[in-house]
This record gives C-alpha cells, structure tokens and sequence, in this order.
C-alpha cells in the first residue's frame, strides 16, 4: 500500500487553490478523497460547509467550457480524462484583480476556486472529460457573478486545442459572447 498525501499551493489568484488530493492505493486499485473537511482545515482553507449541489460535465476532446464566476465556492476535479483549465480574477476590489492562472487537470488535481473568480476548462484527451464540480450553493439562472470571453485576447490564454469560433459544439455561443475582460471590470 502507498499513501500520497493531501497537499495545497497557491497561485497568483488570491484564494485559488491548486491541491493533490490524497489518495491511497493498493492492489485493488485507488480511493481518493474528494473533500475531507479536517484536512482544509489543517491546511489554512475555508470549511466548505455543506455542498448543496455536484455537477458533473462530459465534454469532448477540444470543448471550451467558461469562464463563469458566481458567488459561490466550487471545488473542481477531473474524474476521466485530462483538462487546461483557466481562472480569471474578476472580484472588484480584489489584490489580485485581472489575474489569470492556467493548469493542466489530471486525475487526483483539484482546483478551490473562490467566490466570484472565472472558472472555465478545456478537453484535452482524446477521450472525453469528466468535471466534477461541487458548489456551496445551488446555481439558479441570473445569480450574482460575471462571465468572461475565454477567446479574449486580453487574457493571454493558450489554448491547447485550436478553437474553430464558429463551431458552437466547441466553444457556446454564450461563451463566446460573453464581454472582454475589460468590460467587465470596468464595469
């Protein structure tokens, strides 16, 4: 049997959590966890409470999802496949306003990803992607957030798969919609 220990870094998102989860294996296979409330709190993160709603997307090789920023905690994993994933500091008043981090998602890479930061991911593996989301809150259509363009150039994102912008099967026409970065701070 191995143990590899839960383990948290920080980015340049003030907040934004990049973690391994800790996860135990032997010869049957692997069992990760999720969310263990004592080890966040051990680490210096928020308690996460209780989570009122878990969303998990398939997405295609190449398919852009985001970038989203409700008022609500999500905690992201990858549960198949390989993502990028792409965060963008939008919260007015934030030190670190206008940031973007980027990470490759695996198996066993969790993201904490705080109230009101962007959170988007692309497809990557030629099989499709499993992401799994946990909210503090249930998403209702109109809540409190603000949504970027992925496509902004603004935002310096390489995305690994080339993006077809007509094609809505890769990236949604909401998405693609939505304001620059710059809109939406100065807004």
């Amino acid at each position: 049997m191995s143990i590899t220990p839960f383990s948290v870094a920080p980015t340049a998102i003030d907040g934004l959590m990049i973690m391994q989860t800790k996860e135990i294996r032997d010869d049957r296979g692997v069992v990760r966890e999720y969310y263990r409330e004592s080890s966040f709190l051990d680490a210096g993160l928020p308690s996460l409470g209780k989570w009122l709603q878990m969303n998990v997307t398939e997405s295609n090789h190449g398919v852009i999802r985001g970038l989203h920023g409700e008022e609500m905690y999500k905690l992201i994993g990858i549960v198949a496949g390989v993502a990028f994933g792409a965060w963008v500091d939008v919260r007015p008043g934030s030190s670190t306003l206008g940031n973007v981090v980027t990470q490759r998602l695996t198996i066993g890479t969790q993201v904490l990803v705080p109230k009101g930061v962007c959170n988007g991911f692309q497809s990557v593996s030629e099989a499709p992607t499993q992401y799994l989301y946990a909210f503090d809150q249930e998403w209702i259509a109109g809540m409190a957030g603000a949504a970027v363009n992925p496509l902004d150039p603004a935002l310096g994102i390489d995305w690994p798969v080339p993006v077809d912008t007509s094609n809505f099967a890769q990236v949604s026409q909401k998405d693609s919609g939505a304001p620059s970065l710059r809109n939406v701070i100065d807004s």
